[in-house]
């Protein structure tokens, strides 16, 4: 006999899951039997956030969805965090957890890991819940996340499964394999826009996470109409080097006059949020007054004005408005000096600082071409949030934006390591970030991830305490105690090596990429 735990493993392998993430409990034990036995790569992180955010970064790594198995409970509860920083930045996650018995449910007879309701709980924060009673419940509640993913903004998805469902029988049951896709582009919405464009002088394009999938059609409808294209962090690694290219923060003044001076601005997958808009938190954006909006999602487009809205995924809308525009389109000749001004400027703009910081960056993406660079809240993430061009379209993520939480780095690189194995990967994380997940460290050696975890240690959370002074607070609460990252590296079996500062940091990348094995660089700052 084949039990539902069994069949949902089998029906993971038929939607081209090849990885899940999570810690088995007493409550999943029947999701685990068919497990060793298949195709599936089972990674165990030392937390149930870890879980999560292995499964966001593996996501955002390879465009596939990333799976967690976490236990009813706590093991939920402890994953809501990642799953909110998912939702946030629209990453593909599935959450697949236990519940207890059937006849217990919303009793409060003291059963463990009992909460009042859970998939209630969980429908607050992921896109949809879903609750398996049955065995043929299951294909079509796997279906419906997978067409989720593909069809519309992804985020999380939740299914939960009680208890005593695991083991019924599910003999015979096949997966509903999904074929949903994007609405395509409507032809009035492209033909309106290509009017728009056909009369623009001064053409601007935002690209957002959206449009990372997009490059080829970004560039050419960028190249005919001579338009700069300015990226939200999420975007970051498209057009490296391009002279259109305006890889800083729209919160910049100098990304603000640049999108002021624009008579048209074509938004590719960028919901406007604030972290990328208004990052300063002083209401200087504003929405621009002649904009064509792309996204996948209908929702996301309800919440914005535009002149002309496109429902479409990025690619396909960019490649339906070059045909549309055809040759008739007027390359401005000043595209490229609009950009190069603005990006002096935008970098002029930041501190010195912060730009030392993203020197810092820049020498780890010089020293490993071609890397994924997965970043914490920390302060060279900050700047180079603010203005860095990156080198691989993806590549660049972190948690300093969006949800915003703390300790992402270090799992989510693990999750990118597995997911692409042939790119060097980076953490970048604080001191204070690095000890919200720092036993992932086992995780990745367990697993074999070659992250290089480059620790930026100022003793703090220095970019709070600087906060607090802005406003006149006297600092409380900012100067937790690091411990001996590199003892504790070495505790753990992982290398480690610590820098006084900045200038032997090519070397120990060099050093590190040649390991091929997790390691630890710490840099002490002042």
């Amino acid at each position: 006999m084949t039990t539902i735990g069994e069949a949902l493993i089998s029906l993971l392998e038929a939607h081209g899951v090849d990885t899940v993430f999570g810690i088995p409990g007493v409550h999943t034990v029947e999701l685990y039997r068919g497990l060793a036995r298949s195709r599936i790569r089972h990674v165990t992180p030392r937390h149930e956030q870890g879980a999560g955010f292995m499964a966001d970064g593996y996501a955002r790594a390879s465009g596939r969805p990333g799976v967690a198995f976490v236990i009813t409970g706590p093991g939920l509860t402890n994953t809501i965090t990642a799953m909110g920083q998912a939702r946030a930045d629209s990453v593909p996650m599935l959450v697949i957890s236990g519940v207890n018995a059937m006849p217990t449910l919303g009793r409060g007879l003291g059963h463990l890991h009992e909460l009042p309701d859970q998939r209630g709980m969980m429908e607050k924060v992921a896109l949809s819940s879903y609750r398996v009673t049955e065995a043929g419940e299951l294909p079509g509640a796997l279906a419906r996340a997978f067409a989720l993913f593909s069809s519309s903004r992804p985020g999380p998805v939740h299914i939960e499964i009680p208890t005593d469902v695991m083991v019924k029988p599910a003999d015979g049951i096949a997966a509903l394999l999904s074929n949903a896709a994007p609405p395509d582009p409507d032809g009035q919405a492209i033909a309106q826009a290509a009017k728009l464009i056909a009369a623009a002088r001064r053409p601007l394009i935002l690209a957002g996470g959206g449009a990372k999938q997009a490059e080829g059609p970004l560039k050419r409808l960028a190249e005919r109409l001579g338009a700069p294209v300015v990226q939200t962090a999420n975007a970051r690694g498209l057009m490296h080097g391009h002279p259109l290219c305006v890889p800083a923060s729209p919160s910049l003044k100098a990304v603000r006059a640049l999108m002021a001076d624009a008579d048209l601005v074509i938004a590719a997958g960028t919901e406007f949020g604030p972290t990328d808009y208004d990052g300063y938190g002083d209401g200087g954006f504003v929405l621009p007054a002649n904009l064509i909006r792309i996204d996948i999602g209908a929702d996301q487009l309800a919440r914005r004005p535009a002149t002309v809205s496109i429902q479409a995924d990025c690619r396909d809308a960019l490649e339906a408005l070059l045909a549309e525009v055809g040759s008739a389109a007027m390359t401005e000749a000043d595209g490229p000096s609009r950009a190069a001004a603005a990006r002096q400027a935008a970098f002029a703009e930041i501190s010195p600082a912060m730009q030392a910081q993203v020197r810092v960056v820049e020498t780890i993406r010089d020293v490993l071409p071609g890397s994924i660079i997965v970043g914490d809240s920390t302060q060279p993430i900050y700047a180079a949030n603010l203005y860095y061009d990156h080198d691989r379209p993806g590549g660049w993520f972190n948690a300093a934006t969006g949800f915003g939480a703390l300790g992402y780095g270090p799992p989510a690189a693990v999750g990118a390591a597995l997911a692409v194995p042939d790119a060097p990967v980076v953490c970048l994380t604080g001191d204070g970030g690095f000890q919200f997940t720092l036993p992932e460290l086992g995780a990745a050696l367990d697993a074999r991830a070659p992250v290089i975890f480059v620790v930026w240690n100022n003793r703090g959370y220095r970019e709070i305490e600087t906060s607090m002074l802005d406003v006149g607070v006297e600092p409380v609460g900012v100067s937790p105690a690091p411990p001996d990252f590199c003892k504790l590296a070495e505790a753990y079996g992982i290398d480690a090596e610590r820098l006084a500062d900045t200038g032997g940091l090519a070397d120990a990348l060099n050093r590190a990429r040649a390991a091929g094995v997790p390691r630890v660089i710490e840099i002490t700052v002042d």
